[in-house]
C-alpha cells in the first residue's frame, strides 16, 4: 500500500471519467469506479487529469468529481487530483478545494496558456504550495510547450515546492540525471509504455491509464518491475511485452477515447469522450479492441 507518510507514492489510476447518453457526468458511475479500483489493488486516482476530460469540465462538475473519488475511497485509499488551469491563481484555489475535500496531494502542470519561461514556471508552482499540499510536478512539454527538465525539477524541488515528479516526455535518460541534481525528489512513471524502464530506474510510483481496464495484471506489472528483484524482472519481461501493444495507447493523441474503449471491451463503462475528441476511426478503433481481447485472452485483467 502506499506510504502514509508520502501519499504520492505508489500508484494513482488517472481515471477516466463515465458520461451519460447526454454527455452529462455520470457521478454514480464514477462513485462505481473509484471503488472498484481499489477493491482491485491500486493505491489511490488522480481525478481531474487529462484522461478524465478535465478540460471539457465545468467548474462545478469539477469540484463534484474530486467530491466524489474522496468520498468513494476507503481508508487508506489516496486521491491526488489534477490541479491545472491557465492562472496561477486559478490552480491555486483547486488545490485548495482539493484540500477541503480530503485529498492528499495534488498533481500540477506548468503554466500552459503560453510558452513560459523559468521565472514564471518557478512562480506558478510558489503560488500552488501556498494551498499546503504535497505537489507532484507534470512534465509534459508535448502539450504544455513547457519542459520542466533536470535542472528546473531541482530548483523547485530545493525551494520545497515540489515532492514529485510525473515524468511523460518517454526519454528515460533523465531519470539518472534528475537522481543526480535532486536525489530526494520522488520519480513518478508518466506514461504507460516506459513503464519498466524508469521502473529499472528507480521510480516510486506511476500516474497510470490502463489500470482503469486491466488493474490486476498492470498493478502486478508494477510491483514486478520496481521491486528491485532480478528475478522479478525475468517474470516481467513477457508480462510488459504482451500489454505493450495497449500500453502505448497511453502516450498518443487518441489515448482517452482507447483506454475507454479498453474498458469497454473488458466489461467497464468507458463510453463516449465530450466534444472536441470525437469517437475512433473504425480501424482505429478494431486494432485496440483486438489487442484488448488478445490479452483478455491470455488472462489479463
Amino acid at each position: 500500500m502506499t506510504d502514509n507518510s508520502r501519499p504520492w507514492r505508489g500508484v494513482h489510476v488517472a481515471t477516466a471519467l463515465p458520461f451519460l447518453d447526454d454527455l452529462s457526468v455520470d457521478f454514480d458511475g464514477y462513485a462505481e469506479h473509484v471503488t472498484w479500483l481499489a477493491a482491485n489493488g491500486v493505491d489511490g486516482v488522480t481525478p481531474n487529469g487529462s484522461l478524465g476530460e478535465y478540460q471539457t469540465l465545468t467548474p462545478q462538475e469539477r469540484e463534484r468529481v474530486v467530491t466524489t473519488a474522496v468520498q468513494a475511497a476507503p481508508e487508506g485509499f489516496r486521491v491526488m487530483p489534477g490541479v491545472a488551469a491557465y492562472g496561477a491563481r486559478e490552480a491555486r484555489r483547486w488545490a485548495e478545494q482539493a484540500a477541503e475535500a480530503g485529498a492528499q496531494s495534488v498533481l500540477l502542470l506548468p503554466p500552459n496558456a503560453y510558452r513560459a519561461d523559468r521565472a514564471a514556471v518557478v512562480e506558478h508552482y510558489r503560488e500552488v504550495a501556498k494551498a499546503g499540499l504535497p505537489v507532484v510536478a507534470y512534465n509534459n512539454p508535448y502539450d504544455t510547450k513547457v519542459d520542466l527538465g533536470p535542472e528546473l525539477l531541482a530548483e523547485l524541488h530545493g525551494e520545497g515546492l515540489i515532492v514529485a515528479v510525473k515524468e511523460f516526455t518517454g526519454d528515460v535518460r533523465r531519470a539518472y540525471e534528475l537522481r543526480e541534481r535532486a536525489p530526494a525528489l520522488d520519480l513518478l512513471v508518466g506514461s504507460d509504455d516506459v513503464l519498466l524502464e524508469l521502473g529499472l530506474a528507480g521510480a516510486v510510483g506511476w500516474i497510470a491509464g490502463y489500470p482503469n481496464a486491466l488493474p490486476v495484471s498492470t498493478m502486478k506489472l508494477y510491483r514486478l518491475v520496481t521491486s528491485g528483484d532480478v528475478a522479478d524482472l525475468a517474470e516481467a519481461l513477457p508480462l510488459y511485452r504482451d500489454l505493450h501493444a495497449l500500453l502505448r495507447w497511453d502516450s498518443k493523441t487518441e489515448f482517452v477515447q482507447a483506454i475507454k474503449l479498453s474498458m469497454d471491451v473488458v466489461g467497464r463503462r468507458g463510453g463516449p469522450c465530450r466534444p472536441p475528441r470525437l469517437p475512433l476511426d473504425p480501424h482505429v478503433a478494431k486494432t485496440i479492441r483486438d489487442d484488448t481481447d488478445a490479452a483478455v485472452q491470455k488472462g489479463y485483467r
